[in-house]
């Protein structure tokens, strides 16, 4: 990522003070810049045109990210190296997502969380895509409460690009998107009662990609069955964890998550 993010262009006002902002009206042509064609994601999400805020306090990172997006049909309309720069932007700006790290200065802490909290308040509407260098399952429960457009990810995932972008796809359409790390330390933690011991290991597969928001048709892509199949699946599961069936994806990524995070 460091490699692809040193063959950015540097912006003069992100290396002077770590804040910068894009003039809508200047941008580039996207045919001329060298850009990729707009991206659609793997369930489908067209993610073109999306305007996004980045919050990193690694400008090199941030520079790269904000070069994938850039390229790959996204307006990346401001970026800001810490939490008080990100909340200004987002109120300026308003966009359709924010990309923050949750740990950013002064203290390293939990600075970017805490301004996705304030976003959340002020501006519902507002996707947030959260970035994290280490599985955090307390941070990860918190955010995932807050209602849809909301994602986790672990940085080490924004290596593979394709799945990066869909995961912006589908937070920016309003999904819950959980990092796969994150539902296998959830799934695997030992508890005195296993409450999965009842699902088969199809079943397992099947919960863990519920969990990261995928849709019944990425699940089928995923795991090469058909769509009806994993209906099915869905169904037994449901049925075997007592949790009640919901059309809206992000109740039922909930309900997973809240089930496999009980004590």
């Amino acid at each position: 990522m460091h490699a692809q993010a040193g063959r950015a262009a540097r912006r003069a006002t992100t290396a002077s003070s770590g804040l910068s902002q894009v003039d809508n009206a200047g941008m580039a042509d996207p045919q001329r810049s060298g850009r990729q064609a707009p991206y659609q994601g793997g369930d489908g999400r067209t993610v073109a045109g999306l305007r996004v805020v980045l919050a990193e306090d690694d400008v090199l990172l941030r520079e790269g990210l904000a070069s994938l997006l850039e390229r790959s049909g996204l307006r990346v309309v401001g970026q800001a190296g810490d939490g008080v720069q990100l909340l200004a932007l987002v109120r300026d700006t308003a966009p359709d997502l924010v990309v923050v790290d949750i740990r950013m200065p002064p203290t390293g802490t939990t600075e970017g969380l805490e301004a996705a909290r304030v976003i959340r308040q002020e501006l519902p509407g507002t996707a947030v895509l959260v970035l994290s260098a280490h599985v955090e399952v307390e941070h990860a429960m918190e955010l995932l409460a807050s209602g849809g457009g909301i994602g986790y990810l672990l940085k080490s995932r924004v290596s593979d690009v394709e799945e990066f972008l869909d995961t912006v796809g589908r937070v920016a359409k309003g999904g819950s998107v959980v990092d796969p790390a994150l539902v296998t330390e959830l799934v695997s933690a030992q508890r005195h009662s296993d409450p999965l011991a009842v699902l088969s290991s199809r079943e397992r597969e099947v919960l863990a990609l519920m969990a990261e928001g995928r849709s019944n048709a990425g699940i089928a892509r995923r795991l090469w069955v058909t769509e009806g199949t994993v209906e099915k699946h869905v169904r037994s599961i449901l049925a075997k964890l007592t949790l009640p069936e919901a059309e809206d994806d992000h109740r039922r990524v909930l309900a997973v998550l809240t089930f496999l995070d009980a004590d």
